[in-house]
This record gives C-alpha cells, sequence and structure tokens, in this order.
C-alpha cells in the first residue's frame, strides 16, 4: 500500500524523523539511537517517508545517509499557499466587518 505525502507526515515518529533530518543528515543507527527508536522501526518510518518522496538516500562509505528533499517540501509550500491567500482574505473581511461594525457603535 502506497503511503500519501501527508498521510506519511501525520506519524508522530515520522514527523520526528523529518524533524530531525531538517537539522542533519543521518544514518538509521544515527536516528534510532537520537529519537531512541529501534533500528527496524526506523528503517520502516524511512521506507515509507522515501515512498512518499520526502527523504533521499545516499550511500556513503558501509552507512546510508538519509536526507530531507527539499523540493518536496517547496511542493507543499507551494500548494499551502493557496490556503494562506484564502485565510488571508477571510481575515480581511472580518476586519472590514468588526470596523464597520466599530463605526456604527461610534
Amino acid at each position: 500500500m502506497k503511503t500519501t505525502a501527508l498521510t506519511a507526515l501525520a506519524e508522530p515518529n515520522r514527523l520526528r524523523i523529518v524533524e530531525l533530518l531538517n537539522v542533519t543528515a543521518c544514518s538509521v543507527g544515527e536516528i534510532a539511537e537520537k529519537l531512541v527508536l529501534r533500528q527496524p522501526q526506523v528503517s520502516k518510518h524511512l521506507k515509507i517517508l522515501s515512498e512518499a518522496g520526502w527523504v533521499a538516500v545516499r550511500p556513503e562509505a558501509q552507512k546510508r545517509i538519509y536526507e530531507l528533499k527539499p523540493e518536496r517540501f517547496s511542493e507543499l509550500d507551494g500548494w499551502l499557499e493557496a490556503f494562506r491567500r484564502l485565510w488571508e482574505a477571510r481575515y480581511d473581511r472580518l476586519d472590514a466587518l468588526l470596523d464597520s461594525q466599530k463605526g456604527e457603535e461610534s
């Protein structure tokens, strides 16, 4: 079963992994140690994050180093921008309504 992009981030341990990888690229062992998780559990989460396009892996000697894919987060930011504009417009209308009500009270 393929996990959707946002579903992949919804799981708390995966979100913690993303937050850690936002600071530095890490191996599975480093992630497990820093987040106090078992390696198989971390590997499972990294597989899901990788399939959803949030992380990339690169070989480094005998290790596999995981890092975030910044372009994926740019896509998410672009998608969220439409919602930001919608809510800003709603807040602007609310401000206008409150201002008009203040004027009526005066």
